[in-house]
């Protein structure tokens, strides 16, 4: 059956997991300060211990993990903290990372949304760089070959930062020294994220939590429920040939790796802005890009630096698929899709 409303939006965020509230649940019962010497304190420190190493065996990490509020704070300790010199970003990263590093040198990718290794070649031959690249692009879906990536940045001594705020618990980390997750994009709590780094030595300590590398209370029933949320996320999401209707029409962007969970996927003649209201009359959530930046109405930045004509990119909307997506909901969207841009 197909419910009311079909939730299209999960790149903004996904809905909790039953299993990451169970989680929740046991750590608000435990609500003293993990940080606290007495008994209470220990019980939370011990739970939030706990969480952190379900956290690196799920995702098959061996170095450290230090609990953020989420993505955004994760990508400006790493930014702003790096024991390393120049920073480089791509130019599709998501908002949080150019807000991070404001100074950073912009690379640019290729029009398939792939970022150009030869002038990566380049930029990384100085004393080392800190690189940030998002793994999984929040906007398009487009996933970018780390490994590549990483071997140039490691031949030039420098630290690869994966932005994996999109990918973890759906696919396997890449090879890197620093990544960034956010609980509330694979069915985890608003609220929670980590900076996932190979040794603290990579840091300049900077506050006296988390081993003395950020500031403020532990979040232990956030912990909780990010961990929960990532042991459960083993089931793949529905398959890309959902969209095959649209792709046929040539309406999904061109990628040199797309993602099966994310599409950015143009309407002639209507614009995105128009687009996500009429699917929402229609009782489907979907968004015209970034829930950082959907509301401005500027041009995609993402887009822009694709090179996706004008017209196309103000015509494009998102769509992304989470773990409580069904077949048949997708199947509701390519209906309604194909109806507005027959009318």
């Amino acid at each position: 059956m197909i419910p009311e409303r079909i939730y299209l939006d999960h790149a903004a965020t996904s809905p909790l997991r039953p299993e990451a509230q169970v989680a929740m649940e046991e750590g608000l019962r435990l609500w003293a300060n993990p940080s606290s010497p007495h008994a209470e304190g220990r019980k939370a420190r011990s739970l939030l211990e706990d969480a952190r190493e379900r956290i690196k065996t799920a995702l098959d990490w061996d170095g450290e993990v230090i609990f953020t509020s989420g993505a955004s704070e994760a990508a400006a300790l790493a930014l702003r903290e790096a024991k390393a010199g120049a920073r480089l970003v791509s130019a599709v990263e998501h908002d949080c990372i150019l807000q991070a590093a404001p100074d950073a040198e912009r690379l640019p990718v290729r029009a398939e949304g792939a970022l150009d290794l030869e002038v990566l070649m380049e930029a990384v031959q100085r004393e080392r760089p800190l690189v940030a690249v998002q793994h999984v692009n929040s906007e398009t879906g487009n996933r970018q070959d780390l490994d590549a990536i990483g071997g140039i940045v490691q031949s030039a001594n420098g630290l690869l930062l994966a932005d994996c705020a999109q990918s973890a618990g759906k696919f396997e980390l890449p090879r890197c020294d620093m990544a960034i997750i956010s609980a509330h994009k694979f069915g985890g709590p608003i609220g929670i994220g980590a900076l996932l780094l190979r040794d603290y030595a990579m840091l300049e300590p900077s506050g006296g939590h988390e081993r003395g590398y950020r500031r403020g209370t532990e979040n232990v029933p956030g912990a909780l429920g990010m961990a929960a949320a990532l042991e459960a996320a083993t089931d793949p999401y529905v398959g890309p040939a959902v969209f095959e209707p649209l792709n046929s029409l040539g309406h999904t962007l061109p990628l040199s790796d797309p993602t099966p969970y994310i599409r950015a996927i143009a309407m002639p003649k209507i614009s995105a802005t128009a687009q996500v209201m009429r699917f929402d009359m229609a009782g489907i959530a979907v968004s015209q890009g970034s829930a950082c930046s959907s509301g401005t109405m500027k041009t995609s930045r993402v887009l822009e630096a694709m090179q996706v004509e004008p017209e196309i990119a103000a015509n494009t909307i998102r769509v992304s698929l989470g773990w409580n997506t069904t077949r048949a909901e997708v199947e509701r969207f390519c209906e309604v899709w194909l109806e507005m841009a027959n009318a």
